[in-house]
């Protein structure tokens, strides 16, 4: 940026799982940027917690922009009511709209709501309507995933571009380890544990017909954690280890302490076309992963990966199968981690952003 530029991010604070709190300022001021961090409800990832949360967000998001006047708007958006806030001030202000999207949200509704025309249908059609204005008014759409391709195609207006999730440097800086030879072997899994997871319908089946030699470590928290640890109680497992989300820090010390890094998709369409960060994050440990996947991001792995096995999601018979025949162990992931380092993705986003004029 020149001199005279200036950036103004509005966040939220830290809040995406109650078991797990950190607390930063709610207002951070530099010589060329600020910060502010507003506080919203805690949620469970429920969609009613989430919209309450959101709100909040809203409505404070709103008055801050409120009180400036920009000459770009830029909203990175996983859900599209972020998108759609973007859109709000980028009109009031008159200014062109970078947006960011990380999802199809209306995709994920029609998906969850599949088999529920009374609840379907009326939103699908709202939500419909607030996507249309949202991303028709928008100069330019980065899509994380490629996959979300010919879903965007109605929009022409835009101009488009690719730049993908990342590894954020904390995942690249420090050692990584083998870990020692035991009898038993760690599969790991870290993040969300919801219904986009879909871990309650493979891992209990799976570690009970692994059995003993294997352990399942899966550390995070979401709205379907509790179903997940009925359904392992419901079976007897005691080789599946549930534990609260950690700091990363700590994160980077259990993946070391891994034979393998577990990933899952539940079988939804909406989820053909995604591209998850955790598996950035899981490359750069040299692990083999498992990954159950399906449409574009299992494309993504045999492209770019060269170590890993992949299933259908919630086909617990081939995971099963090819965990017991797999004769690998760590290695490099080929030249992924340089390729897909943030660091350097974002530097050519930076760049795409300040032309968006």
């Amino acid at each position: 940026m020149d001199k005279k530029d200036w950036i103004h991010v509005i966040t939220t604070q830290p809040n995406r799982y109650r078991s797990f709190h950190v607390e930063v300022q709610a207002r951070e001021i530099s010589d060329n940027y600020r910060i502010d961090r507003i506080r919203v409800p805690e949620h469970k990832s429920g969609f009613v917690d989430q919209a309450r949360s959101f709100r909040v967000f809203y409505k404070e998001a709103l008055r801050l922009a409120g009180k400036e006047h920009y000459d770009l708007v830029y909203a990175s958006s996983s859900r599209l009511f972020t998108a759609f806030l973007g859109r709000k001030i980028a009109g009031k202000q008159g200014i062109p709209l970078y947006l960011d999207i990380r999802d199809i949200f209306v995709d994920t509704i029609k998906d969850v709501f599949k088999g529920r025309k009374m609840l379907r249908i009326p939103a699908g059609s709202c939500l419909g309507w607030i996507e249309r204005y949202t991303f028709a008014g928008a100069k330019h759409i980065n899509l994380v995933s490629e996959g979300f391709k010919t879903y965007f195609e109605k929009y022409r207006k835009s101009a488009y571009s690719y730049f993908t999730n990342g590894i954020d440097d904390i995942f690249l800086d420090v050692p990584k380890f083998a870990r020692q030879v035991s009898g038993v072997k760690i599969i790991t899994y870290a993040g969300n544990i919801g219904s986009g997871q879909g871990l309650e319908k493979v891992i209990p089946m799976a570690a009970q017909k692994l059995g003993e030699r294997y352990f399942f470590r899966i550390i995070g928290d979401g709205g379907m954690k509790t179903l997940l640890k009925d359904r392992i109680e419901e079976l007897g497992v005691h080789n599946v280890e549930l534990l609260n989300p950690v700091s990363r820090e700590r994160l980077i010390g259990y993946y070391n302490d891994s034979d393998f890094l577990f990933l899952h998709l539940n079988d939804l369409e909406a989820f053909k076309k995604v591209l998850p960060s955790k598996l950035f994050e899981y490359a750069a440990f040299d692990k083999p992963i498992i990954a159950g996947v399906g449409g574009y991001v299992s494309q993504f792995i045999q492209e770019n990966l060269s170590n890993y096995i992949l299933f259908a999601p919630t086909d617990v018979k081939s995971m099963v199968e090819q965990i017991l025949k797999f004769d690998g162990g760590e290695q490099e992931q080929g030249d992924f981690v340089k390729r897909f380092a943030r660091k350097n993705i974002m530097k050519e986003m930076a760049r795409s952003i300040l032309e968006c004029r």
